[in-house]
């Protein structure tokens, strides 16, 4: 805690997926002005090309390799292929470090999901990243290579409420994974990371409001949410840091205080201090929350069968 160096990405090479937008475009940003050859994987050319373009405005010398390629990462054989795609520009070589940004919600009422919201929810909310990590792992692994993986969760990784059926389940699969990586590849030498971001104002917020309940819209009122600038720079100085749960907002830190299980505690102190308040205060948010659900009953009923949910009876 006190003693640690900390990590310089400078000159090495670091891969990040989702790279074109939000979270992973501000996080490329940022690395790209410390130094970082940086390779982004996303699904859309064109947010490529116009990533890219936005890298070169920030490089720091000539040297710097920076690399966009078009992929999806929905199943193991393609994050396979972005993997190498990646590495063929280093000479084969594993990355540095990689940081899997990929990710999407679609927030609905439970009741009113169809079997592919749900299935499409696991997808895009965990294996979008773990088949990531399952292939730089493996590859890192052979090499040899020591490094670091990161991934990202949520706040809604720490706990959940109304709305988060698809998402939230994901979320914490995300840290169970991470909690698990970070205590095996110790036997390789690579060190594991985990973000868990309140929200974040981006594209993607944009079209998660799109479907998101009224109810689960109130209970989030209170959160302001962050730039993705503001969450990337608290992402890399978590992982500068050697954290191994990342978290960047007061309510997000006393979830992870309060429900840490067996990870490493961050800061003994701090921690002490947000499970003393956490050990106070989540139960108060959690009766605030479970009291506006109940309240919603009526109003919920009523969209209901306004939408033909019931049936005829």
């Amino acid at each position: 805690m006190f003693f640690n160096k900390g990590w310089d990405p400078k000159g090495l090479h670091v891969y990040i997926t989702g790279g074109s937008t939000g979270l992973g475009l501000a996080l490329a940003k940022l690395l790209t002005q410390k130094g970082a050859h940086i390779s982004i994987v996303a699904r859309d050319q064109g947010k490529l090309d116009r990533a890219i373009n936005e890298l070169q405005t920030v490089r720091q010398n000539p040297e710097q390799i920076l690399k966009a390629y078009s992929f999806s990462l929905n199943n193991a054989a393609d994050s396979a292929a972005a993997l190498k795609t990646v590495c063929d520009a280093h000479g084969g070589t594993a990355p540095d470090a990689v940081f899997a940004c990929a990710g999407s919600s679609k927030p609905m009422f439970f009741v009113e999901m169809s079997e592919q919201d749900m299935t499409e929810g696991m997808t895009a909310g965990y294996w979008v990243q773990a088949w990531t990590a399952f292939a730089a792992a493996k590859h890192m692994a052979r090499q040899k290579r020591k490094g670091k993986i990161v991934l990202v969760s949520s706040t809604l990784g720490y706990m959940s409420f109304v709305g988060w059926a698809s998402y939230s389940p994901a979320k914490h699969a995300l840290r169970a994974l991470a909690d698990t990586l970070h205590s095996e590849l110790l036997l390789y030498g690579i060190d594991v990371h985990i973000f868990f971001p309140p929200t974040m104002e981006t594209a993607g917020y944009e079209t998660e409001n799109l479907t998101k309940p009224k109810i689960t819209k109130r209970i989030e009122e209170a959160d302001e949410g962050l730039t993705p600038e503001q969450a990337a720079l608290g992402m890399f100085r978590g992982v500068e840091r050697g954290e191994a749960h990342i978290t960047v907002d007061l309510i997000t830190s006393l979830f992870r205080a309060s429900t840490r299980g067996s990870a490493p505690k961050n800061n003994w102190i701090l921690d002490a201090i947000y499970d003393s308040i956490a050990f106070i205060a989540t139960p108060i948010w959690k009766s605030s929350v479970d009291k506006k659900v109940v309240a919603h009953r009526d109003e919920h009923r009523a969209y209901l069968e306004q939408n033909g949910f019931f049936g005829d009876k």
